[in-house]
């Protein structure tokens, strides 16, 4: 639709309200603020969903794989080092490591907490960035028999340092004649790791294989490998030809399956938070339509004016389009820059949220997550402003169309 020139300077001057028309202007205000607060929160919320699940995804494959093959129970991998080499020359496959992971109790002598025990090779617990990243001060040279790793949160939990002694102790131990005995062995932490997840840093203990197959009685064998593909979107067809190649000897499964609570619970809230989030949009796209119809009669003179100089239906309509319109190009302008700087400064706003509060407004325990993400998808920033532009265009069509019905002749005869 092609506006001219006099169309657009009538619609400017009708939007620049005199001091009686002081009321509508207010309206057109609100309008515009509401229209400019619901892009903002709508981009706000989408890119730290967004960013919530990527990262989530990131730390979870950076510590596991995509796809992990889970040995019977009682049967463990025997020759585990040979399926790590079959399993590596599959087209797509990045990464295969054998693990031996269990759950355990771990004491300190004053305090004890539920774990979970992963035991690796050295060189497979630096093969991910993520896992070299997030050593921190560790000599992994040291890590043999004798040592293991703790997450940073469970040792502050636990008040232990590098070098001080903890207990793992396994309820599956030596049966004899008086019952079952738990296994019971001190440790050296050698030191922590943080992977800026609450749910590792704060349940996991890492140990050498060759401890943890001496320590659970599972000499030379491995109950986990962890397959990690070059691209995610091969994860159906790899996991397909894994299947078919262990058959029945071994459970496959993917970080989907294993972490579905977590994705689901992102999706439909992601969804939810769009629809309520619009009607934010929605009721300020209200506002544009109360504001027009209160300056279409106010201007009912000024229309009955034009029309008995030749202005046609049509133009009337356009001039009250128009100005609806910039109320909001304008507001939905407004929100995607605030919503885009917001997101593109979020920790600074939360540091600054946080120091004025006095709270923690993004707690690791709750969140699982170290800190605040937002990840920007330009493709739902464009959604969100043609949805608040053609709202605003829509809120602007039955006023327009009233004042275009406007009589000038009943217009006139009441002035």
């Amino acid at each position: 639709m092609i506006f001219s020139k006099f169309e657009r300077m009538v619609a400017k001057r009708y939007l620049k309200a005199k001091r009686k028309e002081g009321f509508i202007s207010v309206i057109s205000g609100f309008a515009l603020t509401g229209i400019a607060l619901g892009v903002a929160t709508l981009i706000i919320v989408m890119s730290v969903m967004n960013g919530f699940k990527s990262e989530l995804l990131s730390r979870i494959l950076g510590l596991n794989g995509h796809i992990m093959i889970a040995a019977t129970p009682g049967y463990p991998f025997t020759d585990y080092t040979t399926a790590v080499q079959n399993l590596e020359k599959i087209d797509g496959v990045d990464i295969a490591i054998p693990m031996i992971e269990k759950q355990l109790l771990v004491s300190t002598g004053q305090t004890a907490e539920g774990v979970i025990v992963r035991g690796l090779q050295k060189e497979d617990l630096l093969k991910k960035q993520v896992m070299r990243s997030g050593l921190t001060n560790v000599n992994i040279e040291a890590f043999d028999d004798t040592y293991v790793i703790l997450g940073e949160r469970l040792a502050d939990k636990l008040g232990v340092l590098t070098g001080d002694e903890i207990t793992l102790i396994s309820p599956n131990g030596k049966v004899t004649a008086f019952g079952t005995v738990p296994r019971i062995k001190a440790y050296t932490v050698l030191g922590t790791f943080n992977f800026g997840m609450y749910e590792y840093d704060s349940n996991f203990i890492f140990m050498p294989m060759s401890s943890a197959q001496l320590y659970f009685g599972l000499p030379n064998a491995a109950t986990q490998i962890d397959v990690t593909l070059k691209r995610g979107e091969d994860l159906n067809k790899i996991r397909r030809i894994i299947e078919q190649s262990v058959g029945l000897d071994a459970y496959v499964y993917d970080y989907k399956q294993s972490n579905a609570a977590f994705f689901n619970a992102i999706d439909v809230e992601r969804n939810v938070m769009f629809l309520i989030l619009t009607l934010i949009i929605l009721v300020a796209a209200f506002n544009i339509i109360t504001g027009l119809i209160m300056l279409v009669k106010d201007k009912g003179r000024d229309i009955a004016v034009l029309r008995t100089m030749g202005a046609s239906k049509g133009m009337i309509m356009r001039i009250f389009m128009i100005s609806g319109s910039y109320i909001g190009v304008l507001g939905t302008t407004i929100g995607v820059i605030i919503g885009v700087v917001f997101c593109l400064n979020i920790e600074r706003v939360r540091h600054f949220l946080e120091m004025l509060s006095g709270r923690d407004l993004f707690s690791a325990e709750i969140y699982f997550l170290s800190k605040l993400p937002a990840e920007i998808d330009w493709a739902e920033v464009t959604t969100v402003t043609v949805v608040a532009l053609m709202l605003s265009l829509l809120a602007t069509v039955y006023p327009a169309y009233r004042a275009a019905k406007y009589d000038p002749v009943e217009a006139l005869k009441y002035e």
